[in-house]
């Protein structure tokens, strides 16, 4: 069983009369552990895509199905504990809150969840040392670069251990050395703990992060292309 599973997806938008398709029949599977790129020009679909397969958006037809579940089954309630637990999000703006510290903007799913954080101790120390920020710990996000606001919010997409993270445009606010940095990161997060990762990216350097690329071109797959050289045209 694949960890992601896309089946003819359609997506269109409604504006007056006017019907505007943005997703065609879209087909993929995501296997355990890779670390997929999705490129497209702006207008592609690419972003729409992401937020179907995280569960942000439901799909006009078609279903996708994560570890077997699939997200237009679920409640609103479960959905959004999906959201919460089973999956991380990393977004171009780092949507850190500016009056908590490091500490506590990674620890801010576990406050939402009503966890307690004492629980939580060893895995949030476990996700400051991924990120290599644990002396920046009490600092808050005025007090660091935007590399580093992007680190902290990784570590917060890490905090519940989920299975699959995804990108939506991480480095997209970064200079590039800054950028490189960020996703050699994310390359060692999907090698070392083995976490599926999904990326939407307008860089083709980020996208060699990864282990799979998938282009969309005017809402269709136009190449799925396994980036140890194994290339497939849809």
């Amino acid at each position: 069983m694949s960890t992601i599973e896309v089946k003819n997806i359609n997506k269109s938008f409604t504006n007056g009369k006017e019907i505007t398709a943005v997703l065609k029949d879209i087909s993929f599977n995501v296997e355990k552990g890779e670390f997929v790129s999705i490129m497209g020009p702006s207008g592609s679909g690419k972003s729409t895509l992401l937020y179907l397969l995280g569960g942000l958006d439901q799909p006009t037809a078609g279903s996708v199905m994560i570890n077997g579940t699939d997200l237009s089954a679920l409640s609103d309630k479960k959905l959004c504990s999906m959201r919460n637990e089973e999956v991380g999000f990393v977004f171009q703006f780092y949507n850190l809150v500016p009056n908590l510290n490091v500490e506590d903007n990674i620890a801010l799913p576990l406050m939402l969840s009503g966890k307690k954080i004492s629980d939580y101790k060893d895995k949030i120390n476990e996700c400051l040392e991924i990120i290599g920020m644990k002396d920046k710990r009490k600092l808050t996000p005025r007090e660091l670069s935007g590399g580093q606001q992007q680190r902290v919010a990784i570590a917060r997409s890490l905090v519940f251990d989920p299975d699959i993270i995804f990108l939506d445009e991480p480095i997209g606010n970064l200079d590039t050395k800054t950028g490189m940095k960020i996703m050699q990161l994310f390359k060692d997060i999907n090698r070392k703990y083995g976490k599926t990762i999904v990326q939407v990216t307008h860089s083709e350097e980020a996208a060699k992060y990864g282990t799979r690329l998938i282009r969309i071109v005017d809402g269709e797959i136009a190449a799925n292309q396994d980036l140890n050289q194994k290339a497939r045209i849809a």
